[in-house]
Formats: structure tokens, C-alpha cells, sequence
């Protein structure tokens, strides 16, 4: 369940709240609107700034009770020194959200003085990331354990127009975000190629949006040898997905986000190592983010069109498998020859940005958890950003910024198209280890024919494996908020 957003005026003497959320930057003191707070506690936070027990550090925390009614406890979190205060204030909310979710007071006050529309959004962005937990495959704790989620928390402002306006924004972006992360924290056994197909369906119903989905049958006619070299080793029908949103001038070229959705990579014939193969069940977050993208574009009503679309199925070893060595030939004419069969998501995408051409598309962008060689390069900070068009790959980094999702750009030189030459085939799909990032996003370069094209390798931001303070284990939302923003961006 998504967190339940709303806004309302400060008016702290009368604040009936289990747990009042302050958000201070370092070396705070108290203004006027924090005095106010001060007094409705008793002198509580003023004393606690006089002793520095609390300096404002970013993701520091101070917790303390309040009075047995009206404001019920305080929680002071720091904001740092960060020139960004929107990103700032995202990531208090998550914190201060994680924090009630672990206090189980079921709802939250969040103050943070004078904020604007987008400091709005991003605050809730950041409750509502923080409050996500998924818990629908546990069985529910005893009562005795069990502790009240957080289902509701209230941004305080003075400008109502600002209020609104941000709380909006910040209800249909963060549903967005939920819907990724759930699609990519259910396990491959739920979330397959027709569960992802369903949800689409779904977005389409809800939001007007035309939806075409391409099963094995349709992908043989279109003869999409390399995407369908892939599924040859499973007996789940794998699925081309196909969402339009069209609330642009009826002659405008749509935007294109592209997804890779392989519900479970075991490497097929070239296996992965058996330590942690579970976490592949994450890699299809790229297809992940298109959908919650494509329900925060629905939700915030975008005048413009866009085109969503998922390659989606799993990668096996059986008997019917594909083997290192084979030779395929994609729907675009060209010819490749299977090097690894871990090097998979590159051979679906490569039938699925071709098949974006037939939108016309202004432009294109995809997302995929790539490639292990982006972790090597960037680690779990940054997400790889590669292009044909650098003014597009400019855009796609600022979106990335605005959101709080940083990208990074390499080379996309054509001297390291040596690496993917084939001696039989036009084309193979892996270059070895060196620049393996690179090579990758060249290889579906070829593919990404007639339009300008931008490739992102979110193997390292997709998920992750250990907690990071604002989100816990587990899928990011990434890249969720850098498609929503571009999308924006063009929108304005």
C-alpha cells in the first residue's frame, strides 16, 4: 500500500500528531516557526540545539517524547549542507519514514520551514520510498509483535497552491516508484513475462492507454531471431510489450522508454555461479521502470506522447537452449553470433529497439541492468549513460539529476567495435571483459537505427544488496524517476 499523502498550514499549538518530523540543516538554531514547535514541547528542542546533542548532519537523527497529547513525539532530522535542498529533504523523508515505520506510530507530521512546490515532492517522494515495505509474501507477526505501518503523513506549508500542486505530483511519481519496486521484489515465479503483461494491461485500462503485446507466435512472424533466441530454453511464453500514451498533439512524435524485463537470468548454457543467482530475479528492473513510469505519466496526465516497451522472458538451460557458438539473425536483417549466453538482455533488446522505429520516435531510452562491468566502472552510485545524440544524452543526465538518479556518460568510440566483431556473423554479442560496459551499449547501437538513442546500464542502481539508509535491500525505483523527469522535461 502506497503511503497516503497530504498537505495542511502549520499550526503547532494545536498539531494532534503521534510524531512530529523537523528537518534541520547543520548547525541549526531556532527561527520563528521552529520556536513555535519549541514551545508546544515544552523547550525540548531548544534544549537539545543548546547541548548539541543534534548538529543538523545529514541522516542524523534524534528521537525524543513529546506530551501525552497534541505533538506525541519529536523526531529531528538532519539535511546537511547540500546545495540541493529538494534532494535534501527527499532523503529526510525517507529517512524520518523509515524511522516510523520502525516506531509503528501509523502516521507522520513532516515540517521543514518555507518550502516550494518542488520541495513538496521531493519530501513526499521521500516518505513514500521510505514507508515502502513489502511484507505480501510474509506471514504476518504475532500482535504482540506486530507494529502499526506507516499509512499516512501530512507536509506542513503555508502556500496552499504549493501545496497541492506538490503533493500531487509527489502521490503520482511515488506510485510509480512503488509499482517498480514491488514488480521487482516479487520472484520470479510471480512476477513472470504474462504478470508483467497483465500489468500493463492494467495501466492501459486505468489510463486510456492502448496496449499491443507480441507473444512467440507474433515474434516468429516478425522474425525476431535474437530476442527469441533467448526464451528457446523456457516453456513461458516470452512477451514484446507495447503501451502508448497519447495525450500530445495528434502529429507529434512520441518519446520511447525501453525496457529490459528478464524475470530470471540463470545465464542459460554459459550458468551464472549458484552464490546469489537469486538476486537475479531483479533483472527486470529496467522493464520495471518503464511500467512505473508509464503509471506516474498516466497519473500526473503529461501532455505528450510516449511509448512504452518491455522485452520480457526468462533465460534457461534446457535441451532447446541456446549454445554458445549459435548464429541468430534479428528482425532488422543482421546476423549475430551467441558468444555468452549470459549476454543475454542486449539479444532482446536488440529485436525491441528495432521495433521502436515503427513509433517514429523523437527519442529513445533504455534501461537495463546490462552489465556486471557498470558495478566494476561506477559502482552502485552512478547509472552508465551512453548515446548517439550527445545534446539527448545531455538531457537524459539532467533528468537523472533532477530526480536524484546521477548517471555518468562513457564513450560509445567506434574503436571498440573491434571487440564485437564476429568471424562468421555480422555482429557478436560479447567482447570479453575489457570495456564490457561499452561494448554492450554498441552492440545494441546497431540495432537503434533511425532515431536518436540513449542507452542506460542501471546494473549498479537498479537494486541493491545491502541497506542504504533510505531504501532497505533490495530495488531502488531506478530508474523510475530519470524517465519521469525527461518525460517532464520535453512535456514543459
Amino acid at each position: 500500500m502506497t503511503l497516503s499523502l497530504s498537505a495542511a498550514a502549520p499550526n503547532f499549538a494545536a498539531l494532534d500528531t503521534p510524531l512530529l518530523v523537523v528537518a534541520l540543516p547543520t548547525a541549526p538554531a531556532l527561527d520563528a516557526s521552529s520556536q513555535a514547535i519549541d514551545s508546544a514541547c515544552g523547550g525540548a528542542i531548544g534544549r537539545a540545539l543548546a547541548r548539541r546533542d543534534f548538529r543538523g548532519a545529514r541522516d542524523e537523527t534524534l528521537h525524543f517524547a513529546g506530551a501525552e497529547r497534541g505533538i506525541e513525539r519529536v523526531l529531528l532530522v538532519g539535511i546537511g549542507t547540500s546545495s540541493d535542498r529538494r534532494l535534501a529533504l527527499r532523503r529526510a523523508g525517507a529517512i524520518a519514514a523509515r524511522a516510523a515505520n520502525r516506531m509503528g506510530v501509523g502516521k507522520l507530521t513532516f515540517f521543514a520551514g518555507a518550502v516550494t512546490a518542488d520541495e513538496i515532492e521531493a519530501a513526499g517522494l521521500g516518505l513514500i520510498a521510505g514507508s515502502w515495505d513489502f511484507k505480501e509474501l510474509k506471514t504476518p507477526p504475532s500482535p504482540d509483535d506486530q507494529r502499526e505501518a506507516l499509512a499516512e503523513a501530512t507536509i506542513l506549508g503555508s502556500d496552499s497552491g504549493e501545496l497541492d500542486a506538490g503533493v500531487k505530483n509527489a502521490r503520482a511519481i511515488g506510485e510509480g516508484h512503488s509499482l517498480a519496486r514491488r514488480l521487482g521484489m516479487l520472484p520470479g515465479n510471480i512476477c513472470t513475462p504474462d504478470y508483467l503483461a497483465d500489468t500493463a494491461r492494467d495501466i492501459a485500462q486505468r489510463f486510456g492507454m492502448k496496449v499491443t503485446v507480441l507473444g512467440r507466435a507474433e515474434m516468429t512472424q516478425e522474425k525476431m531471431g535474437s530476442f527469441l533466441s533467448v526464451a528457446q530454453g523456457t516453456s513461458q511464453d516470452p512477451k514484446l510489450i507495447a503501451l502508448e500514451y497519447r495525450k500530445g498533439p495528434g502529429n507529434a512524435q512520441p518519446v520511447a522508454l525501453v525496457g529490459k524485463g528478464l524475470c530470471f537470468d540463470s545465464g542459460g548454457i554459459s550458468i551464472k555461479p549458484a552464490q546469489g543467482m537469486e538476486w537475479m530475479k531483479f533483472d527486470m528492473c529496467g522493464a520495471a521502470g518503464v511500467l512505473g513510469a508509464m503509471e506516474a505519466i498516466g497519473r500526473l496526465e503529461l501532455p505528450i506522447n510516449v511509448v512504452g516497451l518491455i522485452g520480457s522472458t526468462t533465460n534457461m538451460p534446457s535441451g532447446e537452449a541456446v549454445k554458445p557458438g549459435d548464429v541468430v539473425q534479428a528482425s532488422n536483417g543482421k546476423y549475430i553470433e551467441i558468444i555468452n549466453t549470459d549476454a543475454e538482455g542486449r539479444l532482446v533488446l536488440a529485436d525491441v529497439l528495432t521495433y521502436a522505429k515503427r513509433f517514429s520516435p523523437s527519442a529513445v531510452i533504455d534501461a537495463a541492468t546490462l552489465t556486471g562491468a557498470c558495478v566494476i566502472a561506477l559502482g552502485h552510485t552512478a547509472t552508465g549513460v551512453m548515446g548517439t545524440d550527445d545534446a539527448l544524452v545531455q538531457e537524459v543526465l539532467e533528468a537523472g539529476k533532477r530526480s536524484g538518479e546521477p548517471g555518468w556518460p562513457l564513450p560509445l568510440w567506434d574503436e571498440y567495435k573491434e571487440l564485437i566483431k564476429s568471424d562468421v556473423a555480422d555482429i557478436k554479442n560479447s567482447g570479453g571483459r575489457p570495456a564490457g560496459t561499452i561494448t554492450a551499449a554498441l552492440f545494441l547501437k546497431e540495432f537503434a537505427e533511425g532515431y536518436p538513442w540513449v542507452h542506460l546500464d542501471i546494473a549498479g542502481t537498479a537494486y541493491t544488496e545491502s541497506d542504504l539508509g533510505t531504501v532497505p535491500r533490495g530495488p531502488t525505483g531506478v530508474p523510475v524517476g530519470t524517465f519521469v523527469e525527461f518525460v517532464r522535461g520535453r512535456a514543459r
